[in-house]
């Protein structure tokens, strides 16, 4: 483990052409990792989850000067410690699956946070090179990196790159490629342990020689068992005999301050590499994050620049959005309704396909531009490192409902969709802050709630319509405060959570990579559409129209009129009532289902319901719509998540009251005042 064992080797790895070249990216969060991986694999790439687990796992292809590259995009991490399941998944593909190179994807501006994964990939049996990404940001903040010193300290190979600009890339490429051809000599020098601990690490390796499982190094896990890891111990207690168990649990005991012995001496190697490559700014100097930073974390200022940004998004997404989708709507889908219409058809059928399927998932496929730059937008802020700064200037709000600044990532996930908010709240450490992220989560308003607001704004409040969807979101947020301040007390005993909080670097956006991410959601929204939102419009149809051909004597109607006395509490007819009942399966059906019971596509559906309903009634819709329990399966993901139907159904009931009495409360105001 010395740095002056250092291996020096020649890695000989032949590259077969009957199997790609194994590559993986391994690299902390905002490092520019996804960037790079979206730029090598455009849209060559599939995203699922890692087998067993919910995390996502992202992998795509490359084909470069004839040689095929599967590129395993791996989960941001801080370190290769089982601390997570992250952590867990990151080091285990790389020593089970031994990939042919591993690129580490170091941030150049902060090059002291990145080099500690560096430090634990070396001795890892894959060979590294490092990426040091952002390299225009660290010029930018006035900071010199030295990629040939660098090079030497490490022994092993580093490209200076700027993935945004594309810049070094090319190089990247013909560097792994001779990794994998064993054409680069491969000499890392590791970081050394504190020599008062250097005799403990040689003991306990002497003692698990012969004993440790393969493919695991014996050198990394007697490192990591001195570091106290909670997998590498349980393995080895299982794979040693009792006797040796007893004499390396016995070291281990005696020296419990190990775990500080080896992050020192990888701070302390830390701390030569930068010394050696690294040129700071003078003092006084003040970089472009540092002047931003002045006023987007101001706890106060920064509050309304967050509040402005989120209103400038929405303003910006009417604006553009809306003349397009109101093209879609009359020369797509109102012209294929009205083309299926005039085929020689019978009756049902031709309902079922113009009303049911056209006139229910067709309306919902009209939201697709405004979602597009409403995707577009998020993904930019994100890109360029605003979001950390929200999570940041949230944490001081989000502490007044016990939780802190972390919460608010997996928070604003929801903006997209509450199921992967739900699974996100696994970066959470805490299981109290956990569960009470899981039970506010389904209160941020997602993009089916949004095309909801998004279509029903413009029809009753007209140029108002920003304004109104601004404040439904903002009155969503502010009960998800008020709950989570009174579920903390009432359930948690107002304990707070703890939490530090790194603040990335900015940087210009990558348009390939918004593009891919805007693609990726826009493709979810359009499967959706295609798949459930059909099914349900043509079940909607069908109880709608059956038995006895109109809507009112139908099975929907039927059952609309058992549940009115109920909706008339918050000024909601039956027709209403029904279509807020099938926004459970998808929240989008709202509007396919007022679609199918009022007879009309989606032009005409916003002047029906304009006409029909007055300001009080749509309000309130609105208002429980956008806090009304979550779709079937953001409930599945909150059971999954909870492992408990118990907290499942407490969800279940919190969020059905939380809404009515809301949108109760709404309409009789909105009433009251002349609505």
């Amino acid at each position: 483990m010395s740095e002056n064992r250092a291996i020096s080797k020649r890695i000989a790895l032949p590259v077969v052409q009957e199997r790609p070249v194994l590559v993986a990216l391994a690299g902390q969060p905002n490092v520019g990792k996804s960037t790079l991986f979206n730029l090598l694999t455009g849209l060559h790439q599939h995203v699922g989850n890692w087998p067993g687990k919910t995390v996502e796992r992202k992998e795509g292809t490359l084909t470069w000067k004839g040689t095929t590259y599967r590129l395993v995009d791996l989960p941001g991490t801080y370190s290769l410690t089982a601390n997570s399941l992250e952590e867990l998944i990151a080091r285990e593909f790389i020593i089970r699956e031994r990939p042919d190179v591993v690129i580490a994807v170091v941030d150049a501006a902060t090059l002291e946070r990145s080099l500690y994964l560096v430090a634990e990939l070396l001795p890892l049996p894959a060979p590294v090179v490092v990426a040091l990404n952002m390299m225009d940001v660290a010029q930018q903040e006035g900071i010199q990196v030295e990629p040939e010193v660098l090079q030497a300290a490490l022994g092993v190979p580093v490209v200076p790159m700027s993935a945004v600009r594309g810049v070094g890339v090319q190089e990247l490429l013909e560097t792994v490629e001779r990794m994998a051809r064993g054409e680069l000599p491969y000499t890392p020098r590791f970081p050394q342990i504190r020599p008062d601990h250097q005799q403990v690490l040689d003991s306990i390796g002497e003692r698990i020689a012969g004993y440790v499982p393969s493919p695991y190094p014996d050198e990394w896990v007697a490192l990591k068992l001195l570091e106290g890891d909670p997998e590498i111990t349980a393995m080895m207690r299982s794979a040693l005999p009792p006797e040796r168990w007893d004499e390396v649990h016995a070291i281990l005991r005696a020296h419990d301050d190990a775990q500080v012995a080896v992050a020192s001496g990888r701070y302390e190697w830390i701390g030569r590499m930068v010394r050696a490559a690294v040129t700071r700014p003078r003092v006084g100097q003040i970089g472009l994050t540092e002047r931003l930073d002045r006023w987007v974390t101001h706890p106060i200022l920064g509050l309304f620049i967050l509040a402005g940004i989120f209103g400038l998004v929405f303003w910006l997404t009417y604006t553009l959005g809306a003349p397009l989708q109101n093209l879609l709507e009359t020369y797509v889908v109102g012209a294929l309704a009205e083309w299926v219409g005039g085929l020689p058809l019978p009756a049902w059928l031709s309902g079922l396909l113009a009303d049911g399927v056209i006139g229910g998932a067709g309306a919902v496929l009209t939201f697709l531009p405004i979602l597009v730059f409403f995707f577009a937008a998020l993904a930019f802020l994100e890109d360029v490192g605003y979001m950390a700064r929200a999570a940041y200037v949230m944490d001081n709000f989000m502490h007044l409902i016990g939780l802190h600044g972390k919460s608010f990532l997996p928070l604003f996930l929801g903006f997209g969709c509450n199921v992967p908010a739900v699974l996100g709240t696994r970066v959470i450490e805490s299981r109290r802050a956990r569960l009470l992220t899981i039970l506010l989560a389904p209160l941020v308003p997602c993009t089916a709630r949004m095309a909801i607001i998004i279509f029903l704004a413009p029809a009753f409040f007209g140029a108002a319509a920003p304004l109104v969807s601004w404040g439904l979101v903002l009155l969503s947020l502010t009960v998800l405060a008020l709950t989570g301040i009174v579920l903390n007390r009432v359930l948690f005993g107002g304990r707070r959570s703890a939490f530090i909080m790194e603040l990335p670097l900015y940087h210009l956006p990558n348009w390939r990579t918004i593009g891919l991410s805007v693609w990726q959601r826009s493709l979810s929204f359009v499967r959706k559409a295609g798949t459930v939102i059909v099914v349900i419009s043509a079940i909607i149809w069908a109880l709608s129209t059956f038995p006895g051909g109109s809507t009112e004597e139908s099975f929907l109607g039927q059952l609309g009129r058992w549940l009115e006395p109920a909706g008339r509490l918050i000024g909601m007819d039956w027709r209403l009532t029904v279509a807020l009942l099938s926004s459970f399966v998808a929240k989008e059906n709202s509007i396919a289902t007022l679609g199918v019971l009022f007879h009309t596509g989606e032009e005409g559906l916003a002047e029906t319901l304009a006409a029909t309903y007055p300001i009080a009634t749509a309000l309130a819709f609105l208002v429980v719509q956008v806090l009304f329990i979550p779709c079937v399966a953001a409930v599945g993901a909150i059971r999954q998540e909870t492992a408990s139907w118990r907290w499942t159904l407490f969800s279940f009931a919190l969020l059905l009251g939380i809404s009515f009495l809301a949108g109760g409360a709404t309409f009789h105001i909105a009433r009251w005042l002349g609505g």
